[in-house]
C-alpha cells in the first residue's frame, strides 16, 4: 500500500468510526525498501519490500495501550480498535497523562525524490559492478549494501491532530578487502544521486591500498584525526544524555554537573530538523512541531530536549523531540548538527607531528555512564602520522576514553558533512583533531 495523505486520512476515519476510547490516536506508515548485497566480488542478494502498518493508541480513564497490526481491511481495523481498547483497560491509571494534542501548524520539508523512489534494481546492479571493478583493478575484494526506498507516515488524534510526511532514503556502504589491510566508506542521503558510490568505492580502496603491512605501534596518549564516520560512533553515545527525562531521572552524565561549560569553546551542537543536510519528519512521535534548539553552544550546555510529559513534569515547555508514546525513555534529539570550521583533513595531518588518522570505530560499549568513558577499537583505514604526513597504516587499536575530556581537546574542525557510521544514527558533523587521544591496547589485525 501506498500511503498518500488522503488514504491515511480514509483509514482514520475507519479507526474513528470503531473506536470507543476517550481518545484516540492513529500512527499508520508504509515503507518500500529494496537493496543489492555484494560480498566477495560479486553480488549476492537482491530484494525488495513492501510494508505499512496501523497502530492504534487507546486512552480511558487516564489508561493507555497500544496495539498494532498490518492488516487495512475494516474489520482488522475494528479489531485493532478493540485490542487497543482492551488492553488499556487492563493498564494502572497513569495520573500524569496528559490529553493529546490538538492541531498544529507544520513547516515543510521537501524529502521526496521521484528518481530515488524509482531506482531500479538494474540501476543498482550495474553501479555495483562498476565498484567490483574498481575493487579487481587493485586486486582487492569488495562488500557491501546498495539500497534505495520511501517512507511514508501519518499521526491523527481524535482531538484533531493531523500530521503526514514523505521522504527518500538511499544508502551506499563499501569495504575494500586487501590481504593485510581493508578500507571503509559510506554515505547516505534522500536522493541517490548524491551517493556517488564511485567515489566511495575509490576512497575506501585507497585506504586499503595505502594502509597495507601495517606496522603495530605502543598503546598510548596520541593526536588523533578522526574523520566524520569516526566523530559520529562516538557522539551517538553522548547526544541522548540531552534528554531532559534522562537528566530528571539521573541517568544522564549532565544530571549533577556544577557547571555548564563542559566542552570546548569551539564546540556547538545543536538539534536542527530543518538543516538541508538532514533527514525526517518535521513533528515528533506525539505530533509536535520540532523546533531548531541549541544544545551545546561554545562549550556550555544550553538546553535540554523536551516532550510534552517530561516538560509537565519539570515545569517547562516541550521542544517537539517527544517518542511515541508509551516509551520510557521521553525524548531523543535526532537531527544532530555540530558546527565546523574551515581546516582540511591535509591541513590537520600536516599540523601534526605525530598521531593517527582514524577512519571509524567499531564494537563501541559504554564503561562509565557518568564520565561517559567508552572503548572501542578502530577499523578499516588507521594511518600513523609523522612530520606532518601520511607514513603508514597501523595495526587497530582498542581506546579507552571520556567523551566528556574528549570534547574540551578538540584543536581543529572541519567542515559539517552529513554522516553516516555503523553504531548511531545520522549527523552533520565535521572532521576533528583532538590531542591525548587514549589508546589502551593494540590488537593483532
Amino acid at each position: 500500500m501506498i500511503l498518500s495523505r488522503q488514504r491515511a486520512e480514509e483509514v482514520f476515519g475507519k479507526v474513528q468510526k470503531y473506536s470507543r476510547a476517550d481518545e484516540t490516536e492513529a500512527a499508520i506508515s508504509s515503507t518500500s525498501f529494496a537493496l543489492t548485497r555484494f560480498a566477495n566480488n560479486t553480488i549476492h542478494q537482491n530484494m525488495a519490500e513492501e510494508t505499512a502498518s496501523l497502530s492504534v493508541r487507546a486512552v480511558v480513564e487516564r489508561r493507555m495501550a497500544r496495539a498494532t497490526t498490518n492488516h487495512f481491511d475494516e474489520e482488522s481495523i475494528r479489531r485493532i480498535c478493540e485490542a487497543a481498547l482492551a488492553l488499556a483497560r487492563l493498564q494502572p491509571p497513569d495520573p500524569q497523562l496528559l490529553p493529546m494534542p490538538g492541531a498544529q501548524t507544520y513547516r515543510s520539508v521537501d524529502r521526496f525524490y521521484d528518481e530515488t523512489a524509482q531506482l531500479t534494481p538494474q540501476a543498482r546492479a550495474q553501479t555495483v559492478q562498476e565498484v567490483i571493478a574498481r575493487a579487481e583493478k587493485d586486486h582487492l575484494t569488495a562488500a557491501g549494501v546498495f539500497s534505495s526506498g520511501a517512507v511514508r507516515s501519518a499521526l491523527f488524534n481524535s482531538r484533531g491532530l493531523r500530521a503526514y510526511h514523505e521522504e527518500t532514503l538511499s544508502e551506499f556502504s563499501v569495504t575494500m578487502l586487501g590481504d593485510t589491510s581493508s578500507g571503509w566508506a559510506k554515505k547516505t542521503s534522500p536522493y541517490c544521486a548524491e551517493l556517488e558510490p564511485l567515489r566511495l568505492a575509490d576512497r575506501a580502496a585507497q585506504k586499503a591500498l595505502e594502509s597495507r603491512e601495517p606496522r603495530e605501534i605502543a598503546p598510548g596518549k596520541y593526536s588523533v584525526i578522526l574523520e566524520p564516520s569516526a566523530l559520529l560512533d562516538l557522539l551517538g553515545f553522548l547526544i541522548l544524555d540531552f534528554s531532559g527525562l534522562a537528566v530528571h531521572e539521573k541517568r544522564s552524565c549532565l544530571a549533577d554537573r556544577k557547571s555548564p561549560k563542559l566542552f570546548g569553546e569551539n564546540i556547538s551542537i545543536r538539534d536542527d530538523v530543518y538543516h538541508p543536510l538532514q533527514t525526517g519528519a518535521p513533528f515528533d512521535g506525539e505530533g509536535i512541531p520540532r523546533q531548531r534548539l541549541s544544545i551545546v553552544e561554545k562549550g556550555e550546555v544550553k538546553n535540554l530536549v523536551y516532550s510534552r510529559q517530561t516538560a509537565h513534569k519539570v515545569g517547562t515547555q516541550p521542544t517537539g523531540h517527544g517518542l511515541p508514546l508509551p516509551n520510557e525513555l521521553g525524548e531523543v534529539p535526532l537531527n544532530v548538527v555540530m558546527d565546523g570550521d574551515r581546516a582540511s583533513l591535509d591541513e590537520m595531518v600536516r599540523s601534526t607531528a605525530r598521531g593517527l588518522l582514524v577512519t571509524r570505530f567499531w564494537y563501541i560499549r559504554e564503561v562509565d555512564p557518568y564520565q561517559k568513558i567508552v572503548t572501542g577499537m578502530t577499523r578499516d583505514g588507521t594511518f600513523w602520522i609523522e612530520d606532518g604526513v601520511v607514513k603508514c597504516g597501523v595495526k587497530n587499536l582498542r581506546f579507552n576514553q571520556s567523551l566528556l575530556a574528549m570534547l574540551g581537546q578538540v584543536e581543529m574542525l572541519g567542515p559539517p558533512q552529513r554522516t553516516a557510521g555503523e553504531e548511531s544514527f545520522e549527523m552533520v558533523l565535521p572532521a576533528v583533531k583532538v590531542r591525548e587521544f587514549n589508546f589502551a591496547s593494540t590488537t593483532k589485525y
